[in-house]
């Protein structure tokens, strides 16, 4: 049966005319956008307990207490003032007149762009609610990037989100896929990205919060979700901060492990050639979604999600950090990876992908320009290739970047790369590992 979809002063008033819906609303950076929209739906006096700014960084401190890291567009923020202002609620509101409500602190910490549009656009979004009177808090929050060019359009939505989150929070969260897809409602495609989500509380003790960030690619709300070694998810940026990363891809079809031995060996050269300083090294297993080799290609309705989840799960116990893409190509890795600023990336493939990008036959017209364009996102990036070598069995030989087939008009690029070092093969490598790649 196909949802309705109320616009977003039809969502607003319906909050605000539900009688046990009251709760704060506490917005830094943007405005109250969020507000703004219940108040001009009418009726908010139902609904708004308060609502409040912080924008001097002084007055920030003395009401959520002071940010260590400086930083007040983050995810600690965000909960110091869920913390805060749900407290509050329970704290202030009491006796006859409340005893029917369930209460919720709405907050979020954002920055639009700036005058000289020199920033990144982006914020920090939740909810802590209750869905029955006196019960345990819920929470649901998300991380936002605000793709629009003009600041108006990202206020606008802005607001439009956080009325589709309270929402969502009180009608959708026992449907989990409904209230991902929800918090798009009557926002225009392409206008933000939602590249994190985490939900905790009674209303979620079944739902799995790897699954929902899936999810969220699934929807093409995100191009990848990341985990650390706790399988909580994690905003990219936060990570891969000037981090020198190496990444091992894998398929989420994978029935084996990686071979490690062989990662490991990547690993440590990439450690050498890099001159990674000590404790500067971020290890990442990727689980792609889709295999750009496959001659039938996954299409989103084809993939089993729980057994993506379940996979990522797996490789989280590594110990290592995690991140679930639909990147069928590297360079499309090298671009995502590049908003992070990392120092470096060193990325450990089979050198079967490197055979299918560097073989014109395995593409139309054009294929000058596309692998121009290939290498300029994946070698612009300071990102290196380290290869797998491959074992043919049938001929019992071990192909590596030497004897790599390569089409003629490929070839003089290929040595170019090789040659400069930004494509090497993984070196001392036993043949018992080549036997398991």
């Amino acid at each position: 049966m196909e949802r309705e979809i109320l616009d977003t002063k039809r969502k607003a008033l319906k909050i605000n005319l539900n009688e046990q819906i009251y709760g704060t609303f506490a917005e830094i950076g943007a405005g109250q956008e969020v507000a703004r929209n219940f108040f001009t739906a009418g009726a908010a006096a139902g609904t708004v307990a308060k609502t409040m700014s912080a924008y001097d960084m002084t007055f920030s401190d003395a009401i959520y207490g002071a940010e260590a890291s400086g930083r007040y567009v983050s995810q600690n923020r965000l909960l110091q003032m869920l913390n805060h202002e749900f407290s509050l609620l329970n704290e202030r509101l009491v006796g006859e007149k409340y005893e029917n409500r369930t209460f919720f602190a709405f907050a979020d910490t954002v920055t639009t762009l700036n005058f000289k549009r020199t920033n990144e656009p982006h914020g920090w979004i939740g909810i802590r609610f209750q869905t029955e009177p006196g019960g345990l808090p819920n929470e649901i929050f998300f991380h936002v990037r605000l793709l629009d060019t003009d600041v108006n359009m990202q206020q606008r939505v802005l607001g439009i989100i956080g009325v589709n989150l309270v929402y969502a929070a009180f009608y959708h969260h026992h449907e989990p896929k409904v209230m991902i897809e929800s918090l798009a409602d009557n926002l225009t495609v392409g206008s933000v990205e939602i590249d994190l989500i985490s939900v905790q509380g009674p209303a979620f003790g079944e739902v799995n919060n790897i699954l929902l960030n899936l999810y969220l690619i699934m929807k093409d709300f995100s191009a990848a979700a990341i985990f650390d070694a706790d399988a909580h998810p994690r905003q990219a940026k936060d990570l891969l901060y000037k981090k020198d990363i190496m990444i091992l891809r894998t398929k989420y079809g994978q029935k084996s492990n990686p071979n490690f031995n062989l990662f490991n060996k990547a690993t440590e050269q990439f450690v050498r050639t890099n001159e990674v300083e000590a404790g500067n090294l971020s290890v990442m297993i990727e689980v792609l979604l889709t295999d750009v080799l496959t001659e039938a290609q996954e299409t989103p309705d084809d993939i089993d999600l729980e057994t993506v989840a379940n996979r990522a799960a797996d490789m989280c116990k590594t110990g290592n950090l995690v991140i679930v893409s639909n990147f069928t190509r590297h360079n499309r890795l090298a671009k995502y990876l590049d908003r992070c600023r990392p120092k470096s990336v060193g990325i450990s493939t089979n050198i079967n992908n490197l055979k299918f990008v560097f073989n014109s036959t395995n593409f139309g017209e054009n294929y000058s320009s596309q692998l121009l364009a290939y290498v300029s996102d994946m070698f612009t990036k300071n990102v290196k290739l380290f290869a797998y070598p491959f074992l043919v069995k049938k001929n019992n030989t071990v192909i590596t970047t030497a004897n790599m087939p390569v089409t003629p008009d490929a070839k003089p690029l290929f040595e170019f790369l090789l040659i400069n070092g930004y494509i090497t093969d993984i070196k001392d490598y036993s043949e018992d590992d080549v036997k398991t790649v």
